[in-house]
C-alpha cells in the first residue's frame, strides 16, 4: 500500500510543466493515481495504448478525449467516467486550466479480470 489517507484536493499546483501523477494506492493486481492536468494534452500524433484496462473519472475542470475506434471527441465534465479496456488507444486532446483537471485514475494489471 502506498498512504494510509488524504485529500485528493490538496497541493494543487497553479500551474505544471508537465501532468503530473501522482500514486495514492499500489496493490498486486492495481494501483489508483491522481492526475493533475492544466491546460495539458496528450502530443500531436501520440496515443495511449496500454497493456492494462483502465477506470477513469473526472473530480475536477474539464478534458477532451478521444478514442482511435471513435470519429468524435468526447467531453468530460466533474463526475463522468469511462472505463478504456486494454489496447484501446486514446489520447486527452485538451484540459482546463481553470479550474485544473483532476482526475483519479485505476490502472488494473493485465492479469486482472475485465469486467
Amino acid at each position: 500500500m502506498t498512504s494510509l489517507g488524504g485529500n485528493v484536493f490538496a497541493d494543487i499546483p497553479a500551474a505544471l510543466l508537465s501532468e503530473r501523477f501522482d500514486l495514492l494506492l499500489q496493490l498486486k493486481t492495481c494501483r489508483l493515481e491522481r492526475i493533475i492536468s492544466i491546460g495539458h494534452a496528450t502530443p500531436p500524433g501520440e496515443w495511449y495504448d496500454q497493456d492494462g484496462d483502465e477506470w477513469v473519472v473526472l473530480l475536477q475542470g474539464q478534458a477532451g478525449l478521444r478514442f482511435a475506434d471513435e470519429d468524435g471527441e468526447r467531453t468530460l465534465a466533474p463526475g463522468d467516467y469511462l472505463w478504456i479496456p486494454a489496447q484501446r488507444r486514446h489520447r486527452v486532446e485538451w484540459t482546463s486550466r481553470q479550474p485544473p483537471a483532476i482526475w483519479l485514475a485505476l490502472h488494473l494489471d493485465k492479469s486482472a479480470h475485465n469486467p
